[in-house]
This record gives C-alpha cells, structure tokens and sequence, in this order.
C-alpha cells in the first residue's frame, strides 16, 4: 500500500525472479515520479534500489481491477514489463482490490488476463508478438526473418527480433556464461537500426523445452530476469523450431514459463512473484 503524505510517498519493493521493481499506488491522486525522482529512488546506493519504478493507477478498461506505467533506472519510461505485470497482479491480490483467481490489469499498451495459479505464481497474457521490422522497430529490413545479420564492430551479429510491446533482439550463443552481454548490448541498443533502443536477449538452447538467458535491458542494463525478454526469445526460438511450444527459460533470477501456440497467437508467461519490505520515500 503506498500513499503520498505531504513529501513522503509509501512504497512496496518486489521482485519476480529477481527482477526488481518500486511499487508505488497513485489512485489518490499523486502526481508520478518525475525522471529525475524514479531515477533518484532507482539508484542502489543513494535510494531504494529497482530495475523500475511501476505506478498503479486507476484502469483504463471498464471491467479492469487496475492500470500500471514503468519507468526505468535511467528514469526513462517503457511500455511493457511482464515481470512487473506478475507483481502489479500480486500486490492488487494482496492490496484487496480483488479476491478473484482471474482479473484483468492495464499496460500502457494493452490489458492483460491475469491468473492466480494454485503454487502462488501468476500467469500473464502478454499479447501477441509483432515480427514486422517497421513495428519493432527495425530500420533496414522490409520484411520478417527468423534471423537478421547486422555488421557491429568488426563482426557479423545474427539475431532474431520481435516486438513484445517493446523491442527485442534475440541473439543465440553457445554458452550464455561467456556472452559478451554488455558490449554488444550496449553496441545494438546504440545502433542506429534500433531507433527506439532495444532489450538485448542472449539464449542458450539446452533442451527442447529448455534454454537459459541472459537479458541487457534498455535504460538498466543486464537485470537479474526480463519478462518480456524471456517472451522474445522464446518466441523467436520457437518460430525457429529451437524451442517447443511451452518451454523454461532459466534467468539468472529464477525461471519462467514461457507458452505460445504460433503466429498470431498471444504469448502466456508465468512466474513468481514477491515483497521484499515496505517503506517510505522523504522527498
């Protein structure tokens, strides 16, 4: 529960597999967190501590329990969370505002069904994933590709890319332990292919069913998971026919469920999700 009271403003810190977010609620009226504020309480060691600031706020959608936005560590703002979705869900749960196994939540972009399943993870509807390269967006392409070659400092980068409400570029490698994470991330979300930035995935296929990943988000960096980022690379794996229809993705947070029946069909992601501690942020 968060409330503003002159300059202090209550907040949840959560985390889903490690993914770690400031919660605050917003429906009575506080105004959100300017850049510089989400960036201030982002900070490890000068403020809270999160990968993002996520508001809850009062839903778009009639039959919606709540709506949320995202701003990252830079204090920038992102369209999509699925990390973020799983905790919104939770804290509504444990908040009161509903006693339902499935309710609905407000992104910035869409609305999302929520479950409760019965071992206390959340499943989400993330949406169906968008592969043209003018919606990701990806500048230079015209049409879809299950991989794109991109010369970067000296060497060919292949990468699949897709748009999950954010954009997403999925790179396998053969040992996720030793991907060089933060130099090419930050090289593509330079890029000028990438007018908007991107989340850069890095996966290592083990099993069918299975693959780990590593994921430099835009305006954080590497994170300890990334909804979204698992939902990419799952799907861009699985279109190539590297991942079954239902696969693990281990993060180094902790492990997601990842499921997707094809093409025009929406991705389902489910996780857990957890409170940290309560507190309150003096201005």
């Amino acid at each position: 529960m968060t409330e503003a009271a002159g300059n202090r403003l209550r907040f949840s810190k959560m985390h889903g597999a490690g993914n770690d977010f400031v919660m605050l609620d917003l429906r009575n009226g506080a105004l959100p967190p300017s850049p510089q504020l989400a960036a201030q309480m982002a900070d490890r060691h000068t403020g809270v501590g999160c990968d993002q600031i996520i508001t809850i706020e009062a839903p778009r959608a009639a039959a919606s329990v709540a709506s949320y936005r995202i701003w990252n560590a830079d204090g920038s703002t992102s369209q999509q969370c699925g990390n973020g979705a799983r905790c919104v869900a939770a804290w509504l749960v444990r908040n009161g505002d509903t006693g339902e196994d499935a309710f609905t939540i407000d992104s910035p972009l869409a609305t999302h069904p929520v479950r409760r399943l019965a071992d206390g993870d959340y499943s989400v509807e993330m949406g169906v994933p968008v592969f043209e390269p003018a919606q990701i967006p990806l500048i230079g392409f015209a049409h879809p590709r299950g991989e794109y070659l991109l010369p970067l400092q000296g060497e060919t980068v292949r990468f699949g890319a897709v748009s999950m409400g954010n954009p997403h570029a999925v790179i396998e490698v053969g040992l996720v332990d030793a991907a060089p994470v933060e130099r090419l991330g930050h090289s593509l979300q330079h890029h000028a292919s990438f007018p908007e930035s991107v989340n850069v995935s890095f996966a290592q296929v083990l099993e069918p069913d299975h693959a780990r990943l590593r994921v430099y988000e835009r305006g954080v960096g590497e994170t300890l998971a990334c909804g979204s980022g698992a939902c990419a690379a799952a799907v861009s794996l699985m279109q190539r026919g590297r991942l079954t229809s239902s696969a693990r993705i281990s993060l180094p947070g902790g492990d997601l469920r990842i499921q997707w029946a094809g093409e025009g069909q929406p991705v389902f992601m489910s996780g857990p999700a957890a409170f940290v501690f309560e507190g309150e942020w003096s201005a």
